[in-house]
């Protein structure tokens, strides 16, 4: 079971792509990051972070996801998913930790090969969770009288991101999903920085 008094090292990673240039700077992405930041140094924490702009190295990023207790995602939903610069990170990085470090391939055997697909992860012990912001309103989901998305939730949405992390055998911080919606056409940033801080200080008391 998670407990947030465990946490002491935090990992965040700022899943923002340039590729929106031009339509979106990235800045709200990164005030999200840096008020999580904040608000884990002030609990003493230890902190390591990665922009998926920036040059990185594979194995550096690799040590980090063994380093932290937690891995703090923040990610603009970009076509339904991760912008193409952080599938791009997430492919050579968790690629190359299937090696053994993020997981032992599969961790399927051979005696048994239509069982235990994704049972291979080494992270055991370990938590992550979601920060996102969305053109989308906030009805759009959870409504079945809703075009688009018919009734899914946020994280319905995003099974495959949460799929990639159990793959590694890292837990999803309960209830911890945070989305700050409608970014373009009705923000609300002031309002959803405070609701931000809220939903942490709840979540790590």
């Amino acid at each position: 079971r998670f407990l947030p008094m465990s946490v002491s090292k935090v990992f965040i990673v700022n899943l923002w792509g340039n590729a929106f240039e031009g339509f979106s700077k990235g800045s709200l992405n990164k005030t999200f990051c840096d008020e999580a930041e904040a608000f884990f140094k002030a609990k003493g924490c230890e902190i390591k972070t990665t922009n998926v702009n920036d040059a990185y190295d594979i194995d550096d990023e690799i040590a980090k996801y063994l380093w932290c207790d937690l891995i703090f995602y923040q990610s603009p939903c970009n076509w339904m998913g991760m912008s193409w610069q952080a599938k791009k990170w997430a492919d050579a990085v968790w690629t190359q930790g299937m090696m053994g470090t993020l997981c032992k391939m599969d961790g399927r055997h051979r005696e048994s090969p239509e069982d235990g697909y994704g049972t291979g992860g080494q992270l055991q012990g370990k938590s992550y969770m979601l920060s996102l912001t969305f053109n989308a309103p906030k009805g759009a989901f959870d409504r079945k009288d809703q075009y688009l998305f018919q009734g899914i939730s946020v994280d319905d949405l995003w099974r495959p991101f949460h799929a990639n992390n159990r793959f590694f055998a890292l837990e999803q911080v309960p209830d911890s999903t945070f989305c700050s919606y409608d970014v373009l056409k009705n923000p609300t940033i002031e309002a959803d920085l405070t609701r931000f801080r809220t939903h942490l200080a709840t979540l790590f008391p």
